[in-house]
């Protein structure tokens, strides 16, 4: 069948592209070729549900066993680099937007599928916690490679994060035991304008189910040389920059707007996260940690946005909450509004990471020692962060 490929799916389509490239250094390659056997043999609709989720799964599961160490790594990308597993989905997608079945496939079905494959494949469909008694549970989200069509070998410290920590239980260097469970959100508007983060998070919050979380965390990449603990999350879209679709998302600095689909809130929402605690262990190893409580809000009465440092004032209308007017914020925003919706006791907020940066002067390679060293010194900080809550329950 000949489809037209996504914004996202065309970049690993075209000849030579960095994304191919990175799929085949990163050994999932035959990952995403074993996906287009299997779904082309495909007979009928409940064996290709099955393949797709199945094979989505097994792609997610691959990913972290591959950053956690339980894998053997294929390749030459080491294992906590988060961009193969990004390249190997979109090759699959493609693969399946362009597969003509032997049987009669509805348009809703080959949606349906299509979406299948995105859940599975970013941990969405396997976020139950073991159980196990004195042990604090942790939902954390993190995040695909963006800002593709300046540099196609980004990649982003928080998918690593994720992946470094999914199905995890560890002992932290207080002694107390941890169990968490992740997943990768895609840097699309449309998504989250369908609900995605209230269909992932809803289970976190809700008490009596496996789902249910002691913390969370949602994690994105943010600003050069430091992490951000955002104290406030704002209600609206502000941003021009375009999603990993090049899609805007209909607001701007001076005609900020509600998102599709979240639900009746304030215009802002603050963390409950030790933000102070977690500064003060977590600081300068090797970046600086940032309480960052800075919003950009449209005071009561005005029409023009004004630069607060100490967070909004009474009546005012968010611009950009501490992590801007994009979709890091968004994402802190509904699932922060949903903790205090649901109302479970489920403690959390969102930290930024540092910019993952190549060596200077290095526009060309897939890596570099700079590039992984920062990826190395990034996650070792994420994960003092976490543990540095200090929170037992």
């Amino acid at each position: 069948m000949s489809a037209t490929p996504t914004v996202e799916e065309a970049r690993l389509a075209e000849s030579g592209s960095v994304g191919s490239q990175i799929l085949t250094a990163g050994g999932l390659d035959p990952v995403a070729d074993a996906f287009q056997t299997a779904i082309c043999g495909a007979t009928s609709l409940a064996q290709a549900q099955s393949i797709v989720s199945q094979q989505g799964e097994s792609l997610w599961n691959l990913a972290v066993g591959r950053a956690q160490g339980t894998v053997a790594v294929a390749g030459t990308l080491p294992g906590d680099d988060d961009r193969p597993l990004y390249w190997a989905r979109l090759s699959m997608a493609l693969t399946l937007r362009r597969w003509t079945p032997g049987f009669t496939l509805s348009g809703n079905d080959r949606a349906a599928l299509e979406e299948s494959l995105e859940r599975a494949s970013r941990g969405m469909t396997q976020t139950a916690f073991p159980g196990g008694a004195g042990r604090t549970t942790l939902f954390l989200s993190g995040f695909d490679p963006f800002s593709l069509d300046s540099d196609e070998r980004q990649g982003n410290p928080s998918g690593s994060v994720a992946l470094s920590l999914d199905g995890r239980e560890w002992t932290g260097s207080d002694g107390h035991v941890y169990q968490a469970q992740t997943v990768v959100f895609p840097v699309r508007y449309t998504d989250f304008n369908e609900g995605m983060v209230e269909d992932v998070y809803t289970p976190v919050f809700t008490a009596g189910t496996a789902h249910k979380a002691d913390m969370y965390v949602t994690m994105s990449q943010g600003r050069p040389g430091l992490f951000d603990l955002e104290v406030y999350n704002g209600r609206r879209r502000s941003t021009t920059a375009p999603d990993n679709n090049n899609l805007q998302g209909g607001g701007s600095y001076y005609h900020p707007v509600v998102p599709p689909s979240v639900g009746a809130g304030p215009e802002f929402v603050p963390t409950t996260l030790p933000v102070t605690t977690m500064a003060g262990a977590a600081n300068y190893q090797p970046f600086h940690v940032r309480v960052h409580t800075t919003v950009v809000e449209i005071p009561a009465g005005r029409w023009w946005p004004v630069t607060r440092s100490n967070g909004p004032t009474s009546g005012s209308t968010a611009v950009e909450g501490g992590g801007g007017g994009y979709l890091s914020n968004e994402i802190a925003y509904r699932a922060s509004l949903l903790r205090d919706t649901v109302g479970t006791g489920v403690v959390g907020g969102h930290i930024h990471t540092p910019v993952l940066d190549f060596a200077s002067g290095d526009s060309t390679g897939l890596t570099d020692p700079t590039f992984e060293q920062n990826r190395e010194n990034i996650l070792s900080q994420a994960h003092i962060l976490i543990e540095s809550t200090g929170l037992t329950f």
